[in-house]
């Protein structure tokens, strides 16, 4: 007993350097995906987030909520359509976008994490909107503008707002949708949305839940994760191919996000229990850190 006692001493000891490093430092962090699937993943990313507000850091969520929305189209007899990652987003889609995501999942979530003893705010339009932007304008390989209906990019987050929540020891809850001058609802990929509350609220990190457990050096091996890498690095292994796939956008996503100021991003597999305490409070963690050359 006494022997079991000591080792969890040990554990705490060797976080109080990583507690106190980020302690009144902003982390936003991806939630979505598998993780909002799986009701045991998601207790855990909750009690994590509150262990996080609890010694004193300051998270930020930002989330999705694609496959709910999928299946609530399904049910609906509309049928998905995506292009380079993004959900075409006509009139009836983007109703049921913002009744999933920005009403249910939104309230849902701060309800979990309520229950557990945190305090959270759902900043939603039916609240407090705190993203704003404008429609996105892709173009194909050939130059020619795709139309992705009532699909926006975010272009400013109401900065004061989410500090203030975090001062007053409230964790906020944003979903993945935006608002244009004119008041039009827009649809926003979560993995961007994060990355712009990142960089404006000039995090310390930003953690991206995945569901796998980082950059992979073998991508056939689950267990060859990568626990660091450089830019530098990161270009290289894409260049070789050893980062594919859905992975490469996910990158280059982080590096992007470290180009402008948010000084470390993780991709750690959200599934894990407890994944983010272990990546944020351990030596070696288990994902993947991405930071900008020294």
């Amino acid at each position: 007993m006494v022997d079991q006692a000591i080792e969890k001493a040990k554990t705490l000891i060797e976080a109080l350097d990583w507690i106190r490093e980020f302690r009144d430092k902003t982390t936003v962090i991806k939630l979505g995906g598998s993780v909002l699937d799986n009701a045991e993943s998601l207790h855990h990313i909750l009690v994590d987030i509150l262990f996080m507000e609890t010694v004193g850091m300051r998270p930020v969520i930002v989330h999705g909520a694609g496959k709910r929305i999928s299946r609530a189209m399904q049910d609906a007899g509309i049928a998905a359509n995506f292009i380079h990652g993004r959900r075409v987003t006509d009139q009836p889609t983007l109703e049921i976008v913002e009744r999933v995501l920005a009403q249910e999942t939104n309230e849902f979530l701060a309800n979990e994490f309520e229950k557990i003893g945190g305090r959270a705010m759902t900043l939603n339009f039916g609240s407090t909107p705190v993203l704003f932007g404008e429609p996105l304008e892709l173009k194909s390989n050939e130059g020619i503008p795709v139309d992705l209906g009532y699909v926006g990019q975010v272009t400013k987050v109401d900065r004061l707002v989410i500090d203030n929540l975090c001062y007053a020891g409230q964790v906020p809850f944003i979903p993945s949708m935006c608002i244009t001058e004119t008041g039009q609802k827009l649809n926003v990929n979560a993995d961007t949305a994060a990355m712009v509350v990142a960089q404006q609220l000039c995090a310390d990190k930003l953690v991206m839940l995945s569901d796998v457990n980082g950059v992979l050096s073998n991508p056939d091996d689950p267990d060859s994760t990568i626990s660091s890498l450089t830019g530098t690095e990161a270009h290289r292994l894409i260049d070789q191919g050893t980062i594919q796939e859905g992975m490469v956008p996910k990158v280059e996503a982080c590096l992007e996000t470290i180009e402008r100021g948010v000084r470390k991003v993780h991709i750690i597999d959200g599934r894990q229990k407890h994944s983010l305490l272990l990546e944020t409070f351990t030596t070696d963690g288990i994902g993947t850190l991405i930071v900008k050359e020294s």
